[in-house]
């Protein structure tokens, strides 16, 4: 099971150390400089024993030497700063508050949001804490959930509060918060079979209406499309700690496939802390190449966008396997995609009575 134990005095301390790391370097006259892991494709590897993706050996320097480097580093100590104020104060921030906040930190100032996204994330690299310890809070909520699970969630005022998300919850479901941790949310039990992690909104909704969750024993979960972290979180603790499989659903595109693979194998800019979020005995039962053929879907043609990416995931290790080979080549073959939706074709229930038991039932799990 993955457990995580950093303390606030563990962010505290790791904070002190890229300023000691810093003052050193002045202080023996030498040009302060830090190095991250490089974010590509080529640079992550299969850890073997946590069953991920993670990075690799190879770093990106940033040196003062250079105007981008000197303000990287400022930038990374006024961020310091204030995260360690936060914690002090056991407050907290959204990461848009956090790039605002820069327009008074001078020259250390994020020309865009974008780059304070980045910097937080170089901080959880070094530190080896996560956002979430440092009281930084996304934009965007987590997902939704309905099915009989029954967590124990702690209020913002210190009441814990018992929770089934299928009796005690409306037809939206139990809304994930951004802290999904131990000392926020507890699973207590659950009396399902497995979960399946569905793409789209509209889908989600299919399956509700249609009772999906109750005739198949099944826990529903909206990824929302690309899901935030605490989807993968809240996903990768009802598999460990409950022992539910994990299915995800999606659409039949490239963008669909990476889907997939940020929660079973982990996403590219959040490779150093895939053990955390990643689910690596997720299965997935979206729509392929396959099932377009096969159950003749409603399609669009290929953009040049979709045929890059198809292409470049042909590159990518986290699709190295024969399955994911055989169904890109397909796709390009035929020049053609697809949606869930494009299931209705047949009826408004032919997905829970026809597609989902078939597909589900090819890895024995209806």
């Amino acid at each position: 099971m993955t457990e995580r134990n950093f303390t606030k005095e563990d962010v505290e301390k790791a904070l002190r150390g890229i300023v000691e790391d810093i003052y050193d370097h002045l202080d023996k006259g030498n040009i302060p400089k830090m190095g991250v892991p490089t974010r590509t494709k080529q640079n992550i590897t299969f850890h073997k024993r946590k069953g991920v993706w993670t990075y690799g050996k190879n770093l990106t320097w940033r040196s003062a030497k250079k105007m981008d480097g000197a303000s990287m580093i400022l930038r990374s100590l006024y961020m310091g700063e204030f995260i360690n104020t936060m914690l002090e104060q056991s407050r907290s921030s959204t990461l848009r508050e956090m790039y605002y906040i820069s327009e008074g930190w001078d020259l250390g100032k994020f020309s865009s949001q974008d780059e304070s996204n980045r910097l937080a994330e170089d901080l959880e690299i070094i530190t080896g804490a996560m956002r979430e310890d440092f009281h930084l809070r996304p934009e965007e909520d987590g997902s939704r959930i309905v099915g009989n699970i029954t967590i124990e969630e702690t209020n913002r005022k210190g009441v814990k509060k018992k929770i089934n998300c299928r009796d005690d919850v409306g037809d939206s479901g139990y809304g994930i918060p951004y802290n999904v941790e131990k000392e926020k949310i507890r699973l207590l039990e659950a009396d399902a079979d497995f979960v399946i992690a569905i793409e789209t909104g509209g889908m989600f909704d299919r399956l509700v209406e249609n009772g999906f969750d109750e005739r198949s024993r099944a826990i529903l979960l909206h990824l929302k499309g690309q899901p935030a972290r605490s989807t993968r979180r809240f996903l990768k603790r009802m598999n460990e700690e409950l022992g539910l499989p994990v299915v995800v659903f999606t659409d039949g595109d490239p963008w669909s496939f990476r889907i997939f693979s940020s929660v079973a194998y982990g996403a590219i800019k959040t490779a150093h802390i895939s053990e955390y979020l990643a689910t690596p005995t997720a299965e997935y039962i979206g729509i392929t190449a396959s099932d377009i053929v096969n159950y003749d879907l409603p399609t669009d043609k290929l953009t040049d966008q979709d045929k890059q990416a198809l292409k470049s995931e042909l590159t990518d290790p986290r699709f190295k396997s024969r399955y994911w080979r055989d169904e890109i080549e397909l796709m390009l073959k035929i020049n053609k995609k697809s949606e869930q939706q494009a299931l209705a074709k047949y009826g408004l229930d032919y997905v829970t009575d026809t597609y989902l038991p078939e597909k589900l039932g090819a890895i024995g799990m209806m």
